[in-house]
């Protein structure tokens, strides 16, 4: 790549958990593009090492390691290989590890009492946990630093309902994980931050809607036809939020991938806007499609303010949770 290309990440040390496809992959391209040395997670040597290739290409220095996000004795492992390796720096550390998209797709529609009761292993133990566990031993090399961000991967799950109860549960922990954690982070000059992309192209949503023909994954397959962002999206949030020399102000925040690609001024990789899914127009369009015609004449930069979403759902509101699927219980024999 040319020299005039510009790395504001240049010598930072940065940490993907989960990195060997989708939106880790996605973020780990971006780091190293802004020129960090970005040590990248995952379970399986071969698919790392395929990612880490990739991402070598964009200009950075990639370590790929495999790393179990449910073990603890191997995440400790791979911070005391950092200790070594990087003289215990460690800038930025990306939560994103799950591995509970085949688990959700295998029970999409079914009740929680219909579904096997492993499935809250299967969604929060490399995730919400994991992410505890990677957040702990990075916070242990960030505080005595006086510096450092963490970045937590979550969704709208946290928020209204979404594909499972585990999921949702989880994901809402993993907000209320970054709002916490923040706040016993930031005397110490370390930010925590929860990321909301939108609907992502990953390479397992689209196989997955290419080959379930029930109607839930059919509605997924127009949906990321038209509305999805690449898994790079993310990381470009990322990279901006690493920059930002003001990020102790969304510091124990919720950030999401449009407001974020307006803030910093960014496009997906195909040149394309992101897609706000916040905005009145695109939301109208979704509930009544008939009418989109006459929702374009909305300005798109029109959005629903997030505390509207908050009193919306929150807890102790007088109106009914949002309802995104429709459940069908099936008898098991």
């Amino acid at each position: 790549m040319s020299g005039t290309v510009a790395r504001p990440l240049s010598g930072q040390v940065c940490l993907v958990t989960g990195a060997s496809r989708g939106i880790g992959k996605g973020i780990a391209l971006q780091l190293s593009e802004a020129g960090a040395t970005v040590y990248i997670t995952g379970r399986h040597q071969e698919t790392l090492e395929k990612t880490a290739a990739d991402v070598r290409v964009r200009g950075g220095r990639c370590v790929p390691v495999v790393c179990d996000s449910t073990r603890e004795e191997e995440v400790a492992a791979l911070f005391e290989r950092l200790k070594g390796e990087q003289s215990g720096r460690l800038d930025l550390l990306v939560n994103n590890a799950f591995s509970g998209v085949s688990a959700i797709g295998k029970q999409a529609g079914s009740a929680f009492w219909e579904s096997d009761a492993s499935l809250w292993d299967d969604i929060n133990n490399a995730g919400l946990r994991g992410h505890y566990i990677f957040s702990v031993y990075a916070a242990r090399l960030m505080v005595p630093a006086g510096r450092g961000l963490i970045v937590i991967v979550s969704s709208p799950g946290g928020l209204r309902y979404m594909f499972d109860v585990p999921y949702g549960v989880g994901k809402a922990g993993c907000d209320r994980l970054a709002a916490d954690c923040a706040f016993e982070l930031r005397p110490f000059g370390v930010a925590c931050v929860a990321l909301w992309p939108g609907l992502v192209r990953t390479e397992t949503l689209q196989k997955q809607a290419e080959i379930r023909s029930d109607a839930f994954f059919q509605t997924l397959k127009e949906k990321l036809s038209s509305m999805a962002e690449s898994i790079e999206v993310s990381g470009k949030c990322v990279v901006g939020l690493a920059t930002d020399p003001k990020i102790m102000r969304h510091s124990g925040k919720v950030v999401l991938s449009p407001e974020l690609a307006q803030r910093y001024g960014f496009k997906d990789v195909d040149g394309k806007d992101v897609f706000n899914y916040l905005s009145v127009r695109n939301i109208l369009t979704e509930l009544m499609p008939k009418l989109s015609g006459l929702f374009r004449l909305i300005p798109g930069f029109i959005t629903v303010p997030k505390w509207v979403l908050t009193l919306y759902s929150s807890k102790f509101s007088v109106y009914p949770p949002i309802q995104s699927v429709s459940l069908k219980p099936t008898k098991k024999d």
